[in-house]
């Protein structure tokens, strides 16, 4: 680290800068608990009650608990702390993590861009960067399979939006089996407790729990971390008196030898069982996907030396208790709770519920914004809830459509076992998928060996495998539930994808020439007004359809007139200074601009502030870096011309600001696949009608806003 001139003149010494660092890293690290490991933390609560729902049984020689612990500790620290700890954090896009950053580093590096109105401008962003041109034979062979297989672009889309409803499914499955773990526990103290109150109760949390959602999360973040430290710290001491008091043999347990003793003793059962097991690790992906609210610094400080040990000492603990009580593998949990602070951890755990369920309900808010800024999901209403901290957001439909999907799995299922193997399945299939998509990052981005690749697809993909394979055997036990979920979400995602894609390739087939406008004018007696037309389309290249439909019907048009293209790119986010791109549109003398608008798909649209004169500004500032680029022999008559033009356009801003848009409707051609009329004029259509407007996503007032209709035939 070397000193700046500034700091060595304030005295400000190298092993301060040292200090002020570890302190953030450490600030950082607190705050990640109350965020990142909540439904990490929960997963004690019936990890061991999964397992041995089945037909497994236990045995006197205790090789089936020793065997079941051995596996926890081992999945704990190959999948979370190698693997995601020590590999996957490393796979950051711009601080950014996620299945969609790892996406995004794919569309980057191998030119697998799925947005269709992509320019060459937008690889000058300062967080386009891909890294250095150098090229490995197997990156260069797998980028090349990719350009000459355009059908596995298409696959690999698919691919990652699998992984990304599963992740969905899990903010639907988390809230539920947390919550209702958590409560469950009262029956120990109130035995006659019916089963109904039990779920009533869990349902009210739950409703509590989506309905101060657009309070947003930073208005009770602050006590977040502090719950899962007294959560964490609770269970570990627990661990550690249940080791002492009841085996500390347990210890031995650390062995993988138990692991393979345990499958010899068991053989299939104990395979199907391993579908619990996985459960220890629910909530890794979350290390990896909130990456950019933290450093991963932080998040591996945390995880490595307060997280990993807690919880491997809660499994621990666990075991040791049911190794002498097997008659209470059902209620383990709570009954390995000393008699004296049953109480206090029964309402921790309730707490430590809620901020694990908080974490994934404002994960899927997160990846729901990033879907729609991919094109890959029906317009929503996004409301920033915190002006200092970017990336909180609350998305009303999505929070009620979630509340009602995780009020229907509880009052249906009533049975934590069957969530259990449900939430499993979820888990080991988005694992996977991120197991994948790092096999081509480390092909692509990192350019790493083939032996390299290969021995981490080998390593851990076989692990994910053997989980995956116990999870799907119990498809019939619950295991459905977030199939249905992912493929309902899926086909939602896919057909908003293709019904927006098709109406793109339309517009780009139909561009109309503004010289043919401009030369029909006298004939249609088309006239100019004063103001400015600010007319919204997808096109970053000549006129839209729509605005030719609209002169046809009224041939009238603003003096001043700009396309402005509201579009996504595929980095994370956009400076403010990189978001206006400004060009002309035909001579000088037509007034005309266009306006590329540009954000990241992490960045939200704010309301858009003050947007006309913002980009009045960008347009003025256009105009006179233009005239600086003329000829000098020219200069005075063109700093003659200059002041004229920006002159005009300030007037035309004074005269009105009017926003055209069009109102499209996509509608399948007559010779279409039944198939396809039932995606575009059914589903699509609907999702269309039922969105928010482009009009309200924009923010455009009514007052200024034409509209005009329009039928596309895709």
């Amino acid at each position: 680290m070397t000193q700046s001139p500034s700091l060595i003149e304030q005295g400000v010494s190298q092993q301060q800068l040292k200090t002020v660092s570890c302190v953030n890293v450490l600030t950082l690290a607190y705050q990640s608990l109350g965020v990142i490991y909540g439904d990490l933390s929960t997963s004690p609560l019936y990890v061991y009650k999964t397992t041995f729902s089945g037909k497994l049984s236990l045995h006197e020689n205790d090789e089936e608990i020793f065997g079941v612990f051995s596996f926890i500790f081992w999945t704990f620290t190959l999948i979370a702390l190698f693997k995601y700890v020590f590999i996957v954090l490393s796979a950051d896009d711009n601080g950014e993590g996620g299945t969609f950053a790892l996406y995004s580093l794919l569309c980057r590096y191998a030119k697998l861009s799925i947005l269709p109105n992509h320019q060459e401008m937008d690889e000058k962003l300062s967080t386009y960067a891909t890294g250095s041109p150098g090229e490995t034979r197997q990156s260069a062979v797998v980028k090349s399979f990719f350009e000459k297989h355009p059908k596995s672009q298409k696959f690999l889309l698919i691919f990652v939006l699998l992984g990304t409803c599963m992740a969905i499914g899990d903010s639907v499955l988390t809230p539920t089996i947390s919550v209702l773990s958590a409560v469950s526990g009262v029956k120990l103290k109130i035995p006659n407790l019916h089963e109904n109150y039990v779920v009533i109760i869990a349902c009210i949390i739950l409703v509590a729990i989506f309905s101060v959602q657009r309070y947003g999360t930073h208005r009770v973040a602050f006590i977040f971390a502090p719950i899962s430290t007294a959560w964490l710290l609770s269970i570990s001491c627990i661990g550690v008196y249940n080791i002492i008091k009841w085996n500390p043999r347990i210890v031995s347990a650390l062995s993988p030898v138990y692991m393979y003793k345990f499958l010899r003793s068991t053989g299939v059962e104990g395979w199907v069982s391993l579908g619990g097991v996985v459960l220890s690790i629910t909530g890794v992906e979350t290390m990896f996907a909130d990456l950019g609210h933290f450093s991963s610094s932080s998040i591996k400080v945390a995880f490595s030396f307060f997280v990993y040990p807690c919880l491997i000492l809660a499994y621990m603990g666990e075991a040791a208790f049911l190794s002498k009580h097997h008659e209470d593998i059902q209620q383990s949990f709570y009954k390995a709770i000393p008699e004296p602070v049953f109480w206090p951890v029964f309402i921790v755990a309730t707490f430590a519920a809620v901020v694990g369920s908080q974490a994934v309900i404002s994960a899927t808010f997160s990846i729901i914004s990033q879907c729609c800024a991919l094109d890959c999901f029906p317009r929503v209403k996004i409301i920033h809830t915190s002006s200092k901290i970017h990336g909180q957001i609350y998305i009303p439909e999505v929070n009620w459509m979630l509340m009602c999907l995780c009020l229907a799995v509880t009052i249906g299922l009533r049975d934590t076992n069957m969530m259990g193997h449900a939430y499993g399945l979820a888990v080991t299939s988005v694992m996977l998928v991120t197991t994948c998509l790092m096999t081509l990052v480390m092909t692509i981005v990192w350019k790493q060996r083939v032996i390299t690749v290969l021995a981490f697809l080998a390593f851990f993909g076989s692990i994910e495998l053997l989980y995956f394979s116990a999870c799907v055997y119990k498809i019939p036990e619950g295991g459905w539930i977030p199939i249905l979920l992912s493929l309902t979400f899926m086909a939602v995602m896919y057909i908003w994808n293709y019904g927006t894609t098709k109406k793109h390739e339309f517009d780009v087939e139909n561009k109309v020439s503004m010289d043919r406008i401009i030369s029909l004018g006298p004939s249609i007696g088309m006239v100019r007004v004063p103001g400015i037309g600010l007319v919204y389309s997808n096109l970053v290249t000549g006129v839209p359809a729509v605005f030719g439909h609209f002169v046809t019907n009224l041939p009238a048009f603003h003096k001043i007139l700009v396309f402005v293209c509201v579009k996504s790119v595929q980095v994370p986010y956009i400076g403010e200074e990189e978001r206006f791109v400004i060009s002309r549109v035909g001579p000088k003398e037509y007034g005309m601009f266009r306006s590329v608008v540009r954000y990241g798909y992490r960045d939200v649209p704010r309301e858009m502030y003050d947007f006309e004169s913002r980009l009045v500004s960008a347009i003025v500032e256009f105009v006179e870096t233009e005239s600086r680029l003329e000829e000098e022999e020219e200069e005075v008559l063109n700093v003659r011309r200059k002041k004229e033009e920006c002159m005009e356009i300030i007037e035309a801003k004074e005269a009105g600001v009017a926003y055209i848009l069009g109102h499209s409707y996509a509608k399948a051609k007559q010779s279409s696949s039944v198939l396809k009329k039932l995606a575009v004029n059914v589903v699509f259509a609907f999702m269309s009608t039922n969105c928010r407007g482009t009009d309200v996503v924009l923010n455009v007032p009514h007052t200024s806003l034409l509209e005009v209709g329009m039928v596309y035939y895709v």
